[in-house]
């Protein structure tokens, strides 16, 4: 059984997830915002060993942490989508730079590039990699099919959606993402956004304002 535990990091919020496997002690981490030594302490609890870093798109909250965990754990997995490099790499596009005049990147060598539908197998579960442009041009969502648990990034909030007016990202394409992509998977399935409480498809779909 996968347990989900998770820190709000940053100046935004950023929801930071960290799954762990209680039977085998292994953990992963999903969108890492700040704190790498938060992070780090965390995931590793208890003798626990950290396998991946699993990103789901580009934003400065989002990736805040990632050269410090790279450079204190520089063989750990880090996972993007692959059209999100380009973004994750650029200071201008993924917001840093001209919000805090802090320029922050993740290099593309640091990361490991994901397709929509692909699948890969984390913490002992298959997890199916679902595309879904619209905040941003090459955000993914990750799946854990087994437990039912959907990581989203900033696609899809509780009664709400993520933003579109940044660079790369687009409404409309938004919102045929979270119809086509997300509304069609078992409702029961628990959704753990970016940012705010966490949600179920079920309640998406039958209360979302966005789509009424």
């Amino acid at each position: 059984m996968l347990n989900v535990y998770v820190a709000v990091l940053g100046p935004v919020g950023t929801n930071c997830y960290i799954i762990k496997n209680e039977e085998t002690n292994e953990s992963a981490i999903v969108d890492a915002a700040a704190s790498a030594d938060r992070l780090l302490k965390a995931a590793t609890k208890d003798g626990t060993e950290l396998k991946c870093l699993m990103l789901t798109h580009g934003h400065w909250d989002h990736i805040g942490a990632v050269n410090d965990i790279a450079a204190q754990l520089p063989s750990l997995p880090i996972y993007i989508g692959e059209d999100e490099i380009k973004l994750m790499e650029s200071p201008e596009a993924n917001c840093s730079a001209w919000l805090f005049g802090t320029p922050d990147m993740v290099s593309k060598e640091k990361v490991n590039a994901l397709k929509d539908s692909e699948e890969i197998t984390v913490l002992g579960e298959k997890v199916k990699i679902i595309a879904v442009p619209g905040h941003t041009a090459g955000g993914i969502c990750y799946y854990f099919q087994e437990s039912g648990y959907l990581f989203c990034g900033d696609t899809l909030f509780q009664s709400g959606i993520g933003r579109s007016d940044l660079p790369t990202g687009d409404e409309d394409t938004l919102l045929s993402s979270i119809k086509e992509k997300l509304f069609t998977l078992p409702k029961e399935t628990k959704v753990f956004p970016g940012h705010g409480f966490g949600t179920t498809i079920k309640d998406e779909v039958e209360s979302n304002p966005y789509f009424r």
